[in-house]
């Protein structure tokens, strides 16, 4: 006899309440998940490092990720790996704003991921739509005042520590509710945020996957990502190759594609208005059909 397959579940989006995102001169609709194709022209970061680290290079790789359907390219010139050093305001400004005034000619929207005051706003001036800040506005005092005075956008990240020290400790201990503190610190950074003068609109969140969690916190900010969408403005989420995904599978790097394109729909489910990921072109399709079926 066939067993009746009783699953009533209905396939539906969680999105923040926010229809539009607003970066410097542009607006971005949320009705369909931007995507964001991230650009390291660094020497060490934890994926790409020194794959894009000479100009002409990271312009092509920039090229293929918006022909491969990205709406926004991420320019960081600070590695954030765990363990990773601070790099010299000088070297961040020569790796970034060469790039980033080369993309602003050829018409590709742009984010600069930094925390740096000075190297956003070279990085505004280069083009720059967006100010992607790990630090949520707390490294640099002048941060929040570049933004507002410029009108970019920001995204405002959960971190534990720095990148030097984020992984530290035990971290299955570092949160009594990783959920919960990492909303209520977010809610913080947009409640200062909004007291400088940046607009709601301009703003948002990122709990910070990989930045100072265990694997099992990561995995529970993802499930519950929903929970963000609280707060009003677009959740982002960026976990594209991370090492909880090497925990939960046990595979390399560079043979994360397939899993990080599954955190990312399921991040999309569960609240996520914009992907940060390595794998444009995987993600972009499997983001097509998503939007069918949903």
């Amino acid at each position: 006899m066939p067993i009746e397959n009783t699953c009533k579940v209905k396939v539906t989006r969680v999105i923040s309440k926010n229809t539009v995102f607003k970066g410097l001169t542009r607006e971005w609709s949320l009705d369909n998940t931007l995507v964001m194709g991230i650009l390291n022209v660094t020497p060490d970061s934890f994926s790409d490092g020194g794959l894009n680290t000479n100009k002409d290079t990271a312009v092509s790789s920039a090229l293929r990720m918006v022909d491969e359907g990205a709406h926004i390219i991420d320019v960081g010139g600070e590695s954030s790996r765990p363990g990773s050093d601070s790099v010299s305001e000088e070297e961040e400004l020569k790796r970034v704003i060469p790039v980033i005034e080369e993309l602003s000619k050829k018409g590709i929207q742009v984010s600069v991921d930094t925390t740096k005051s000075k190297v956003a706003e070279k990085a505004i001036e280069a083009g720059a739509e967006i100010v992607n800040d790990i630090s949520a506005l707390t490294f640099d005092s002048e941060m929040a005042e570049v933004v507002s005075r410029t009108g970019a956008a920001v995204v405002l990240m959960h971190m534990r520590g720095n990148p030097k020290t984020m992984q530290a400790g035990d971290l299955d201990k570092a949160y009594a509710d990783v959920v919960g503190e990492v909303k209520s610190y977010l809610k913080d950074r947009i409640d200062f945020a909004q007291s400088k003068g940046i607009k709601k609109e301009k703003i948002a969140i990122d709990p910070g996957i990989g930045f100072g969690k265990s694997v099992e916190g990561n995995l529970r900010l993802i499930k519950e990502l929903k929970s963000f969408c609280d707060l009003g403005v677009p959740v982002l989420l960026g976990a594209s190759r991370k090492s909880f995904i090497g925990a939960v599978t046990g595979l390399d790097v560079g043979d994360r594609v397939a899993p990080s394109v599954a955190v990312a729909l399921i991040g999309v489910m569960n609240g996520a208005s914009i992907v940060r990921v390595h794998d444009v072109r995987e993600t972009v399709g499997a983001l097509k059909v998503l939007n069918e079926v949903i």
